[in-house]
């Protein structure tokens, strides 16, 4: 039952009482009281509409934002076309072996700690993509261009 078939009802067992709403200051309290009830039912219900509506503006503008960002960013490469993303390192924690993204950002500090087992290490920018090969992008390609 919805808020206003609840408020519907209370009104019809109101009237069902036939309580004097005229003359009776009970009377004049309840049908008061239902006629609030009914505007804030009715408030709740274009609410929930427009909750409704408003999901699903944004899920077609997520599509569309998808979209675009799949139009800007599908099969991107860096500068010499190597395919290595200079902003990323990935590694493998030396502690429980998962798989790890690290940002530029963290490998200037030198050292990780995995988000898995929560262990602290090292990082040695040796053994990754970036290495300098004399391509001009330090991305370890063959590439001089």
């Amino acid at each position: 039952m919805t808020i206003s078939e609840k408020v519907a009802y209370l009104k019809g067992l109101a009237e069902g009482l036939a309580i004097d709403t005229e003359k009776s200051k009970e009377g004049k309290l309840i049908s008061v009281m239902i006629g609030i009830l009914e505007e804030i039912g009715m408030s709740i219900e274009d609410l929930e509409e427009n909750a409704v509506a408003l999901g699903e503006e944004i899920d077609a503008l997520s599509d569309d934002l998808s979209d675009v960002e799949e139009a800007l960013f599908e099969d991107e490469e860096d500068e010499c076309g190597c395919g290595c993303e200079d902003d990323f390192f990935e590694t493998n924690c030396p502690n429980c072996g998962e798989s790890l993204m690290i940002d530029a950002g963290v490998l200037e500090s030198g050292a990780v700690q995995c988000p898995h087992c929560k262990e602290k290490f090292a990082i040695d920018l040796t053994d990754g993509c970036c290495e300098d090969d004399g391509c001009g992008c330090d991305c370890g390609c063959e590439d001089d261009d």
